[in-house]
């Protein structure tokens, strides 16, 4: 699995086509997938595992990020012990407590992490939580940047909190934040500046970085006056 210290986009999709798309471009560096994106694309429970394994094989050896199902203690194991062996290249999301608070997951982390399997914590909404996070053993600390905005706060000065954390703690150096829920393609750009090293993006807001109404406009003029001139000047 590729981990390096440069900044990243990461496709948030389960959908292969999309995936494809952006991959063969060259410009993401890994894939971040949920329940909630499985379902929304339809695919069925049998044919998660290995829908999961085309993701991985096709982006390799970047990461892929997958989210175990349950939130009872025995079986997150037992499901990230599997999921990770569907690929060398897939990190396990946990998410950083239970839907009512629960507080073991943190605990499932820090055995995972253990033995050796990369971990994803999800679904954070502060600096605090990332910092518990990656002190647990995460590799990946993933912090809600929309929701947080959502909430009427401004996630930058979260990401501005946890990079400096993470780069004066020596233990702490290695783990990545991922921003997680951008809205906007500002967010992308913005929250990079920032401190965050992975922004996960939509395939919609990765078309609205790369197509620009100016840019358009620019191309169709030098199409035309390459028509008025006579078109290509090379015969190939």
């Amino acid at each position: 699995m590729v981990k390096d210290n440069t900044m990243t986009i990461f496709i948030d999709s389960s959908n292969l086509g999309e995936i494809k798309k952006y991959h063969k471009l060259g410009i993401i560096r890994g894939v971040t997938t949920n329940p909630t994106i499985l379902l929304k694309e339809g695919i069925e429970k049998h044919k998660i595992k290995d829908h999961i394994k085309s993701i991985a094989d096709t982006v390799n050896p970047y990461p892929v990020s997958a989210e175990v199902t349950s939130n009872v203690f025995d079986d997150m194991i037992k499901e990230a012990i599997a999921i990770s062996k569907i690929a060398s290249n897939i990190n396990i999301k946990i998410p950083i407590h239970g839907p009512n608070g629960e507080l073991e997951n943190l605990e499932v982390v820090k055995l995972l992490t253990k033995e050796g399997i990369s971990i994803n914590v999800t679904a954070m909404m502060s600096a605090q939580q990332c910092l518990l996070a990656a002190l647990s053993g995460a590799d990946y600390v993933s912090l809600f940047g929309g929701r947080v905005n959502n909430m009427g706060y401004n996630c930058i000065d979260e990401i501005k909190k946890i990079r400096v954390l993470l780069d004066s703690i020596p233990e702490l150096n290695n783990t990545k934040i991922i921003m997680g829920s951008s809205r906007e393609v500002l967010n992308i750009i913005e929250w990079l500046v920032v401190g965050a090293d992975i922004i996960t993006v939509s395939p919609s807001l990765i078309e609205g970085m790369l197509v620009h109404p100016y840019s358009k406009e620019t191309v169709q003029m030098f199409m035309e006056d390459a028509k008025t001139m006579g078109g290509a000047w090379i015969n190939i």
